[in-house]
């Protein structure tokens, strides 16, 4: 692929992943989840997400190929548990294109004009109407066709995009604390600061699109085929991207908590009801401009963030294919413009089918949410195997402190599934499975050499998988569970049975054969940063 992203437009594809439809609706249901104290729930979720992506940071800046987010694991622990890592990552990415199309459709359907009456047919409760789902696939396509061609054509007009997404949001935060400031809706009020307790703010970090949200620190690193400097501009870009966002998404909640209207919360947050957060608050505070300016980024961020997820998915099929996962059309280039263009074909069918079966922003966060968790899961464990199975491959970008910082991330990203609340984790985890049968056709397809020795490197995960669900179908009420294991206890059970996971993931680990593609990305790199 071509190398013509600098670190500029790099990090703008991370920043313009973060700040997507997250930012218009996230505030609005950390709030109703967690009330006053959905601040910390940022705050939080940046300490997992920075945790997780030091680790694929390293690993980015060692491979920077196309797709690199569902090969790593490939190389670490071999064929099975690489194929379970890089279909919950795209599973987790791919369904954020439709979702995008989602909030962009739900902002529009509140339009208050009375020109504009028939867009209040596009929305019936929380799920788009036929017209509704019609509209959101022609913002797919959209989507779609501003990837069609070529990567720079991408680049430029994301950077551009990004720029936009954050100067509206900047102008919110300033406009609700001025004109709509209730200083007594953090202490007074329902409940106090924190009225669902610490248990809201945990469940608030996993299912209200934060973690949804900074899942968008990927894109840099799926797009690192693509990057001049890569192991400068990926650090650069992953780092600055979650930080700036985290700025920006904390102000956006405090803004948000004191420009609501007191007796909107008389009967507690969780009654909180907007169609277009954001923009409503604006309408009842009677600043036009800004409510203008909102509905107007309710396409320009989705959408942003929709291109963006369109080029990295493709490069994920086209991973994928090169792992032995996918038909070989998903690994062609266009002989010119250099895009997988068959794998964005496939994308494209997908995300129409995650279009229609979801219907609603909230829904399909959720789902996405779980399984980027799931995800997560590997980077921690793969970034420490290699640096014992692959100790001599360069590393341009080795973080001081990874043997502490991995296994936090472990832990962390396992307490923010188990957080995720029961029956979500049960029903994410059939969705994982799912993909199975597709790497059993493959693997049978190659006559299942050496599949032995893979599946028992892979077994770890499947196990993981299963007993999460069991602890969070067990666990305490507060995280919708059966309430055999009390609240607290259930979470020091999760960090131990982490650190038990963790360990065994590093001893399954190994030098596989897919560590000679590896080393050759990893020796053309060192051999063009020399030159």
């Amino acid at each position: 692929m071509h190398r013509n992203m600098g670190y500029i437009a790099l990090t703008m594809t991370g920043l313009g992943s973060i700040i997507g439809s997250g930012w218009l609706f996230g505030a609005w249901k950390a709030a109703k989840i967690a009330g006053p104290a959905a601040i910390f729930a940022w705050l939080i979720g940046m300490v997992v997400i920075l945790t997780i992506a030091l680790t694929y940071t390293e690993l980015g800046s060692m491979f920077p190929e196309a797709g690199g987010m569902v090969k790593y694991t490939q190389y670490s622990h071999g064929s099975f548990v690489g194929f379970l890592a890089a279909w919950a990552n795209w599973i987790a990415i791919v369904s954020v294109i439709p979702v995008e199309a989602i909030a962009s459709i739900q902002y529009m359907s509140s339009w208050p004009w009375e020109w504009a009456k028939w867009t209040h047919t596009l929305v019936k409760g929380e799920s788009l109407t036929l017209p509704g789902l019609l509209s959101a696939a022609v913002l797919v396509i959209i989507y779609f066709l501003l990837n069609f061609w070529a990567v720079s054509i991408f680049s430029k007009a994301n950077t551009l995009i990004t720029i936009f997404k954050v100067i509206i949001p900047g102008s919110t935060i300033i406009a609700l604390i001025v004109v709509g400031w209730h200083g007594d809706n953090f202490t007074g009020g329902h409940g106090g600061f924190a009225p669902y307790g610490w248990s809201g703010v945990l469940t608030a970090v996993a299912t209200s699109g934060i973690i949804f949200a900074f899942n968008g620190f990927q894109s840099p690193i799926n797009m690192a085929g693509e990057a001049k400097n890569p192991s400068k501009a990926i650090p650069i870009a992953v780092i600055g991207s979650v930080l700036v966002a985290t700025v920006i998404y904390v102000f956006l909640q405090i803004a948000f908590i004191g420009a609501v209207d007191p007796k909107d919360v008389e009967k507690g947050w969780e009654s909180l009801s907007f169609s277009s957060p954001f923009a409503d608050l604006a309408l009842a505070l009677n600043i036009n401009w800004l409510m203008i300016l909102l509905y107007l980024d309710a396409f320009v961020s989705p959408s942003g963030t929709g291109t963006t997820y369109t080029a990295t998915t493709a490069r994920m099929i086209y991973g994928m294919e090169n792992n032995g996962y996918m038909p070989k059309a998903f690994g062609k280039l266009h002989p010119i413009f250099k895009v997988p263009r068959g794998a964005m074909f496939f994308n494209l069918i997908i995300c129409f089918i995650f279009l229609f079966v979801f219907r609603g922003w909230g829904s399909l966060a959720e789902i996405i949410s779980v399984a980027t968790l799931i995800s997560y899961i590997t980077g921690p464990v793969t970034v420490m195997t290699l640096r014992k199975t692959a100790s001599h491959l360069y590393r341009p970008a080795k973080i001081k402190g990874m043997h502490i910082i991995a296994p936090l991330g472990f832990i962390f990203a396992s307490l923010t599934l188990y957080w995720a609340r029961w029956p979500l984790t049960g029903q994410v985890l059939l969705i994982i499975l799912i993909g199975l049968p597709v790497y059993f056709y493959y693997q049978a397809r190659d006559k299942f050499a050496g599949f032995k020795r893979n599946f028992k490197a892979g077994i770890w995960m499947v196990c993981y998988l299963l007993v999460m669900m069991m602890i969070s179908w067990m666990g305490s009420e507060q995280f919708g569970g059966l309430n055999f294991i009390h609240y607290g206890w259930d979470m020091i059970l999760i960090t131990l049975v982490a650190i038990a996971f963790y360990a065994w993931a590093l001893q399954a680990g190994h030098s596989t054969s897919y560590l000679k593609d590896a080393e050759e990305i990893n020796h053309k790199l060192r051999e063009h940063e020399e030159d």
